[in-house]
């Protein structure tokens, strides 16, 4: 990718215009249908005998085909099958009269996505052809992404083609295997414990236990006692010996999420635990020693608490030997799509669910404050109540249905641009494919990216 800058915008890539299939036995609407669609930018193929138009149709060779229902020697319904078997890529239309909406809806449920009536004008079918190019894309990206998904992304359970989280990913793959503790940095719900998971299973240990402990959910007198656990009579309650999380996965590794969250005094013993891999049981005077991997995790920056004085400067040196940093979701807009086509995957195996263009619309211009664990759920929650194998809005939460102005359908220029360059960015493989759809040069669309937060 060009580096960010410069003051001109550089000549856009010649990208190839679409091919497109027009079978029509009217010669009147058969040069309408040419002219209209080869105004719009899009190569056309036209045929007015069905015969001849399927003897060119080859697996790939057209983006979108327009079929008109009532032909002879075969019809529009024939036409449409023969497309579906020989190049089941193609986008299917089929073109209707007034009075034939009933066989129109029968097309669409063997394989045709819309109809096109009879009379429309110039406008009309640009716009309508527009729209199905916009699908044909979209369902070509869903293949790639599915591909994608099934061959396991960039690293073991992480789905990704952001480069920054591939070199995160990377540095993770190169200090898995040595003993240097691992400081994972990130927004709630981007990923770390899946990336520490990852380390963990890349390392020598992966055969030995993977122990997790969450800092922020054990008050101070509970969160020493689970990591090094206490002997009897230690405090109240503590009726029996009770070993520690660092006990149970000696010889493995232990995962500290939200570790800005621990006490001064878990602190200490931390890095005692650290520096010489001993440490003493709540109560208990005697030293014990494993052989542990610890990995932590902070939604918050450590540099800001050394600042107010709540964490230990030793001990942030310590735990900081290798530092990974995950992006949020609204800095991975490449990753959307196809984080959307995982979980679909994973929330409904063996169904073949679609989302409708709307829906995409409103997944793709969301923020996502709470990132991948908000889309995990939001999905979760579409796949369970979907309808006829599709997500519409209204499989979607609230907030996603009704958002502000755009109720009276009003939104600013601003937020148009945004909306419109998350979903080029979201079905683009990178930033200069985007770039070059866009009509803009790289630098231009990384002062965007930057501006709108994408």
């Amino acid at each position: 990718m060009n580096a960010p800058g410069g003051d001109g915008p550089a000549a856009p890539a010649a990208v190839e215009k679409p091919r497109v299939l027009v079978v029509d036995d009217e010669k009147n609407i058969l040069k309408i249908l040419r002219i209209g669609l080869e105004a719009a930018g899009l190569r056309v193929d036209a045929f007015g005998n069905p015969m001849d138009a399927l003897d060119s149709v080859e697996p790939d060779r057209y983006a979108i085909a327009f079929i008109d229902l009532m032909m002879a020697p075969v019809d529009g319904m024939h036409v449409l099958g023969e497309i579906k078997k020989r190049s089941p890529s193609t986008t299917s239309v089929i073109i209707t009269a007034h009075g034939s909406i009933d066989s129109a809806v029968e097309a669409i449920k063997r394989g045709a996505f819309d109809f096109l009536q009879k009379p429309f004008d110039l406008k009309e079918l640009q716009l309508f052809a527009s729209k199905v190019l916009d699908h044909h894309r979209l369902e070509g990206e869903v293949r790639r992404l599915r591909s994608i998904v099934s061959s396991g992304g960039a690293g073991e359970g992480i789905v990704t083609r952001n480069a920054l989280m591939r070199e995160q990913i990377q540095l993770a793959g190169q200090v898995a295997d040595s003993p240097l503790t691992v400081l994972i940095e990130g927004e709630s719900g981007t990923g770390k414990e899946l990336m520490a998971l990852y380390i963990h299973r890349r390392s020598g240990r992966t055969d030995k236990p993977f122990v997790k402990v969450n800092c922020a959910a054990l008050p101070e007198n509970l969160l020493e006692s689970e990591l090094f656990g206490h002997v009897k009579g230690a405090f109240t309650g503590a009726v029996r010996d009770r070993q520690g999380r660092f006990e149970i996965a000696d010889g493995g590794t232990v995962f500290l999420d939200e570790v800005a969250e621990m006490s001064k005094a878990t602190q200490v013993k931390l890095l005692r635990f650290l520096q010489h891999r001993e440490f003493e049981a709540v109560g208990d005077n005697e030293t014990r020693r494993v052989d542990v991997r610890v990995i932590a995790a902070t939604n918050r920056k450590l540099s800001e608490a050394l600042e107010d004085g709540s964490f230990r400067d030793d001990l942030y040196y310590r735990i900081n030997a290798v530092r990974i940093t995950l992006p949020p979701l609204r800095m991975r807009s490449e990753d959307l799509l196809l984080l959307i086509h995982h979980f679909l995957g994973r929330f409904s195996p063996g169904r073949e669910l679609k989302i409708l263009p709307e829906a995409l619309d409103r997944l793709t211009a969301h923020g996502w404050p709470g990132n991948i664990r908000e889309l995990e759920n939001v999905m979760e929650r579409a796949v369970l109540l979907a309808v006829d194998g599709s997500i519409g809005i209204a499989q979607l939460p609230e907030e996603f249905r009704t958002r502000g102005d755009e109720a009276s359908g009003l939104i600013s220029l601003d937020e148009m641009e945004r909306r419109h360059i998350a979903r080029v960015l979201g079905v683009s493989k990178d930033l200069e494919e985007a770039a070059r759809v866009l009509e803009i040069d790289p630098a231009t669309l990384w002062r965007k990216r930057k501006k709108y937060g994408l």
